[in-house]
């Protein structure tokens, strides 16, 4: 075993079993120790916010009903063998690690009380609902705040609380569209191309996971509570900035381009001898030359390929020259090959390689936990790091409705006889 591999395997050993990371973690101090949040969502918007949140320490309760429980559970694959079950979707434990389950039926006037109960026991309420759906059930922040004067509440949906569009039925996919990335992505002569997933709900994530922390920062100087309405649409339309600022300085429209790059030729990925592929770029005339050295000293006296300007003007001749040659090339090697020149280039990773890739498991990103209908599975841990304070996956998701008596009755303070009677009334439907 090489100094690397070893050094891997060191660091990536607490991964392994989740119990010996928990022991591991006991005598470490979490950043948000005692800080409870109460999370109305589905999807993936509202819960991975909470999910980073409760890696950290935060102890979060996602709340669900058994009439409608989170879309996650039986909408989107996969699931474990392949069959379809409350409590074996991959999706579903993905955003909901390290936190605790709960029902409510919301539409039972005893459900909702318990769910006023949990405001009053929280910090932070946050919500993906639909706008109007938590007020109709007096659950927004005005009405919550006038028992709880220092909430902190984050709304996040399709295009935020206001405006002529807000109640805009749709998911993330219909705002990476509406947000311009879907124009941006294809060959220019092509149809747009539509992203897997909703990609503006991660991005969303970011903005809210911050904006959460800055509220609880702020509460914690005043005293004061606060409420974020926070629009997805807005957040997606702000990672095409450049555009749009290209738009307004400019006049120029942006549009699809393929792979190709505006400042770098070649950009492009090529296929490989074994069935995968290498992406390539040479963003200057010194790096062009370094890759013609590796791959055809040849290209470097062509006329076509001199400068980056005719290098654009040739790019379709200069790709097909550049995939013949990789297509007898490892992927791998040929991504150490080049970088060790001094020219960009990287294999394309396959969902399976992300989980020996060196990199990752050095940052000891992926953490087993046990659960019991998904087995030995494998959580991802926030991708980034506190020194003093080292977050982790805590626990596997929750099956449906698995913690309702520690919450209710550990917790929250009722009796059994209490918890039993509200039971026996649909409270926890």
């Amino acid at each position: 075993m090489s100094l690397l591999e070893e050094k891997v395997a060191k660091r990536a050993e607490p991964a392994l079993v989740g119990q010996a990371a928990e022991s591991t973690r006991v005598e470490e101090k979490d950043a948000l120790a005692g800080v409870k949040i109460v999370e109305f969502g589905a999807y993936a918007a509202g819960p991975c916010i909470s999910k980073y949140l409760a890696n950290f320490g935060a102890r979060v309760v996602h709340v669900e009903s058994r009439q409608r429980p989170d879309g996650f559970r039986l909408q989107y694959p996969p699931f474990k063998d392949g069959q379809v079950g409350l409590n074996r979707s991959g999706c579903f434990a993905f955003f909901n690690d390290s936190k605790h389950g709960v029902t409510l039926d919301l539409k039972n006037p005893e459900g909702l009380k318990m769910a006023n109960r949990l405001v009053e026991w929280s910090d932070i309420v946050i919500e993906n609902m639909r706008p109007g759906v938590m007020a109709r059930l007096a659950l927004d922040y005005e009405s919550l705040r006038e028992r709880k004067p220092d909430l902190i509440m984050l709304s996040t949906s399709n295009m935020g609380q206001t405006g002529p569009h807000a109640t805009h039925p749709g998911f993330g996919s219909q705002l990476s569209s509406l947000s311009g990335f879907t124009q941006l992505i294809g060959e220019p002569d092509g149809p747009p191309y539509f992203l897997y997933g909703p990609y503006i709900d991660f991005v969303a994530v970011a903005f809210g996971g911050v904006a959460v922390l800055a509220a609880l920062d702020h509460r914690r100087r005043t005293g004061e509570g606060a409420y974020i309405d926070l629009s997805q649409f807005e957040t997606g339309v702000q990672f095409i900035g450049t555009a749009m600022l290209d738009y307004s300085a400019n006049g120029v429209v942006a549009n699809r381009d393929g792979n190709r790059d505006a400042f770098a030729a070649p950009h492009g990925c090529y296929p490989c001898s074994d069935g995968e592929w290498c992406v390539i770029s040479c963003w200057d005339d010194h790096e062009w030359e370094r890759f013609g050295r590796t791959a055809n000293p040849a290209w470097l006296t062509d006329v076509r390929f001199a400068t980056i300007e005719q290098r654009k003007q040739n790019e379709e001749e200069l790709n097909r020259l550049i995939a013949a040659w990789t297509s007898s090339q490892m992927a791998e090697r040929l991504m150490w090959r080049l970088q060790t020149r001094g020219v960009h280039a990287a294999k394309v990773n396959r969902v399976q390689d992300l989980f020996t890739d060196p990199q990752i498991a050095f940052r000891n990103i992926w953490q087993q936990q046990e659960h019991p209908e998904l087995g030995n599975h494998k959580y991802r841990m926030v991708s980034y790091e506190l020194s003093e304070t080292p977050g982790s996956v805590r626990s596997a998701a929750p099956c449906l409705g698995a913690d309702n008596e520690e919450v209710f009755i550990e917790w929250l303070g009722l009796s059994r006889c209490e918890y039993e009677e509200l039971s026996e009334k649909g409270a926890f439907s």
